[in-house]
């Protein structure tokens, strides 16, 4: 399923239950897609659009696998009253069994490194994670495990984040995690997403509606165009149709084309979102 985007300013009232975003989690968890993957990657074209230093950032290429429909977001017991608020962070042997299986295959496509992100030196259901983890890498010999406390974690993905290829989390974890990753390219414009289940995948770019720059023609398509690569790539496994989108796309920035959120950056033509959309579509073509 190809996804697009939700929410927007106008449903910011309404109480949580109704809000768009609401509807995603339960729409998540009643699909069964408890996987989602975030790639980070940086186009040597666009390194200085980065907030960090080209030489920290060029050469990016990273994947934050993260558990999406346990951990603290669905534990019970969960409430509030009127002075204070609870949430249950758990996870079972089988929902780690399940993620960690996901993170190791795709560390097998890429560069067979695994960091598993926890926080096993306070939280008990962390050293769950742990143990369970380096067992089901036992299954995985060629791939190179390692474990990293989360806040560590958050500080290595600013500091040295090319020391990382499989990023592999929990739920909260991965949440915040994935988005300080996705910053690391210099626009949100540019990186889709995966949320995988045991028969059906959902694939959407990780940036939201946008209501402010809605009919402009002026929205970046790279995130939707890679998300349909990213289908191409895990639900059908179409392996050279997916390349041959990411090369058309990584042409395209090689060019010159930019969308307005990346002008600034060696742009050769600025493009609108149908432009730059038809030039990857004619490139993917030769």
């Amino acid at each position: 399923m190809l996804f697009g985007s939700i929410g927007g300013e106008k449903w910011d009232n309404l109480p949580r239950e109704k809000r768009p975003e609401s509807g995603l989690l339960r729409f998540r968890k009643e699909l069964g897609v408890y996987a989602n993957l975030r790639p980070a990657v940086v186009y040597d074209e666009l390194a200085n659009a980065s907030s960090l230093k080209p030489e920290i950032v060029t050469g990016v290429d990273l994947m934050v696998v993260r558990e999406l429909i346990g951990g603290i977001y669905f534990g019970e017991p969960k409430g509030r009253d009127e002075n204070k608020g609870w949430n249950t962070m758990v996870y079972s042997r089988d929902e780690i069994v399940r993620i960690a299986h996901q993170a190791f295959k795709i560390a097998m496509t890429r560069g067979k490194k695994v960091c598993s992100i926890d926080k096993a030196n306070v939280l008990d259901v962390s050293q769950l994670w742990r143990e369970t983890v380096e067992e089901v890498a036992t299954e995985y010999p060629e791939v190179v495990l390692s474990h990293m406390y989360v806040d560590n974690a958050a500080m290595q993905l600013i500091r040295n984040p090319k020391q990382f290829d499989v990023m592999l989390t929990g739920n909260i974890f991965g949440d915040i995690l994935s988005d300080e990753a996705s910053m690391l390219s210099g626009s949100i414009g540019l990186l889709p997403s995966a949320s995988i289940g045991a028969k059906i995948g959902v694939y959407e770019p990780i940036h939201g509606s946008a209501p402010d720059i809605a009919g402009q023609g002026i929205a970046n398509p790279i995130a939707t165009i890679s998300s349909a690569s990213m289908m191409l790539r895990y639900a059908l496994n179409e392996e050279k149709a997916a390349d041959k989108i990411d090369a058309a796309i990584k042409r395209a920035l090689a060019e010159g084309y930019r969308t307005q959120d990346l002008a600034q950056f060696d742009a050769k033509e600025i493009c609108s979102t149908s432009e730059m959309g038809s030039i990857i579509a004619n490139y993917i073509e030769k």
